[in-house]
């Protein structure tokens, strides 16, 4: 992986587990940042200025000189990608092992972030906007317990993180949704319990929660 020079990263967002996974991709790998603490449905994300910058008017949105990417995913992909050190590149190098780790990327966002938690964080914390649908909540939080399983399997398998020995962006996504799936009061396994206090105590995301609280 090539070791570039960082020209100006700026980072919009704080305060959601999607940005929180940008701000740790930056702090695991060292590369300073600018942060532009706006928030969701605060109507930061629709002024005039950001509008231009993204369209889609969602957070976070990470600014690299002229490179301009949004999506949590996508972002600490391109981090990993672009600034991953050989001490430290949270991406594999062999060809398999990084189809397994995208295969991890897109069950995490898509199986327990988009399809389990999304659904029951609208319909309970944002109820008020998006309606109280209880049946939804309750459906939605069998479905990621039911998901979680495998994940729990692996993490039982693995001993450490989900591909083994080595800490990778995979991690930081499944972290964010156990400590959602908190915030929502789900239970996890003693698994994925275990593995949330490992993870949790590494230095840059302790570095990178204060950053995604932010304001000023």
């Amino acid at each position: 992986m090539a070791q570039l020079t960082v020209d100006s990263c700026v980072l919009w967002g704080v305060g959601s587990p999607r940005t929180m996974r940008a701000h740790w991709a930056l702090h695991e790998l060292d590369i300073p940042y600018e942060t532009q603490p706006i928030l969701s449905r605060s109507g930061e994300t629709q002024t005039p200025q950001y509008s231009q910058i993204n369209p889609r008017q969602k957070i976070p949105l990470l600014q690299d000189g002229d490179f301009t990417i949004s999506e949590s995913c996508a972002i600490v992909s391109y981090l990993a990608e672009t600034y991953g050190k050989r001490h430290r590149p949270l991406i594999p190098v062999d060809g398999r092992q990084r189809a397994r780790l995208h295969e991890w990327n897109y069950f995490v966002s898509m199986e327990l972030d988009a399809t389990a938690l999304y659904p029951m964080r609208r319909h309970s914390i944002l109820k008020h906007i998006y309606g109280d649908a209880p049946a939804a909540v309750e459906s939605s939080k069998a479905y990621f317990l039911k998901q979680l399983d495998h994940v729990e399997q692996t993490l039982q398998a693995s001993g450490h993180f989900l591909m083994g020995e080595d800490f990778t962006i995979a991690d930081i996504l499944l972290t964010t949704c156990l400590t959602w799936a908190a915030a929502l009061e789900v239970p996890v396994h003693d698994n994925c319990r275990a593995y949330l206090e490992r993870v949790m105590a590494r230095t840059a995301y302790q570095t990178a929660l204060a950053a995604n609280q932010r304001r000023s």
